[in-house]
């Protein structure tokens, strides 16, 4: 056991210092927590002050991604940025990673942060996240930016699956894991050159530190994990619908040009009230790596 923690450090410590080393780091204002909740322990970068902004992100990223925007919103506001469950430097659990589940850990969050309110930007598995916590709390949820990725069981979804470039939703198990041992950047690589509309954008610096995060002991059970849990993501998200109906607060889905562009308006609508639309131009699936610019410029006109 004790050989199993020191190897967990040993990647901990590796990962931390890549992301010193490799990706930008968050201003200075910004403090990390360590937030535990119903099964998990959340990593949380915390900075600056006013109304509050939560940005969650996707699969093959960390919270990391999100170090642009976030110094942009924090010269005015606070901003909170957590790793999901099971991902980058948060708590590897063996459950958990259906999206309800999920969203308990964010409202967890800022429960222990003491936000009564929110605005919400949110990017692939961040949207499926960010939309269970929006249909469970939505009297905490001011404004919610969706990008580029479609939610379970929302408006086309079943078409959505039939898409071959999305085989990825159904691998995972022990015989996968053990493929992709030791290949996590092979496997990780895929994403970042197929779903891009230029893969150079995607740079070095940065594959080779989202990998060795990846690497780290249960990060791809979990992020298989994360894909599995599709099927009762769809069955959880419809009854939210039929519950409570769709969502009320103001929301703007953007897609990249060269992946999922006006089409995640549409898919929102089928699901919210009041939705507005955005493209990010020449950008693909990573809009943070390859349009960095144009989504900060959207996100921040909409939510001010």
């Amino acid at each position: 056991m004790f050989k199993q923690i020191a190897l967990y450090a040993s990647f901990l410590l590796a990962a931390v210092q890549g992301a010193a080393a490799e990706v930008r780091p968050f201003p200075a204002s910004f403090e990390t927590r360590e937030v535990r909740t119903d099964g998990a322990t959340i990593h949380v970068r915390v900075g600056g002050s006013g109304p509050a902004v939560l940005m969650l992100h996707g699969y093959s990223e960390t919270g990391d991604m999100w170090e642009p925007l976030a110094a942009e919103m924090v010269k005015d506001h606070t901003v909170i940025v957590p790793d999901l469950r099971g991902m980058g430097l948060s708590s590897h659990p063996q459950t958990g990673y259906d999206k309800k589940t999920q969203a308990g850990d964010i409202a967890e969050v800022l429960r222990v942060l003491k936000i009564e309110s929110t605005d919400l930007v949110t990017h692939d598995i961040g949207n499926m996240v960010g939309f269970a916590f929006a249909a469970q709390h939505p009297a905490q949820v001011n404004r919610f930016v969706l990008i580029d990725a479609p939610v379970p069981g929302v408006g086309p979804w079943e078409e959505v699956l039939k898409n071959p470039l999305l085989w990825h939703f159904r691998f995972g198990g022990p015989d996968m894991e053990r493929l992709v041992a030791g290949r996590e950047r092979i496997y990780l690589d895929r994403f970042w050159n197929e779903f891009s509309a230029d893969p150079t954008r995607f740079d070095e610096a940065s594959r080779e530190h989202y990998a060795a995060l990846y690497a780290l002991p249960g990060a791809m059970h979990s992020g298989f994990a994360q894909f599995a849990a599709f099927d009762q993501d769809a069955i959880d998200n419809k009854a939210f619908l039929a519950t409570s109906g769709k969502l009320t607060m103001p929301v703007l889905a953007i897609g990249g040009e060269k992946s999922f562009g006006l089409q995640m308006a549409s898919v929102m609508r089928f699901a919210a009230t009041d939705v507005a639309e955005g493209v990010i131009p020449d950008s693909g699936h990573w809009i943070m790596e390859e349009n960095p610019a144009a989504t900060i410029k959207l996100v921040t006109e909409f939510l001010h």
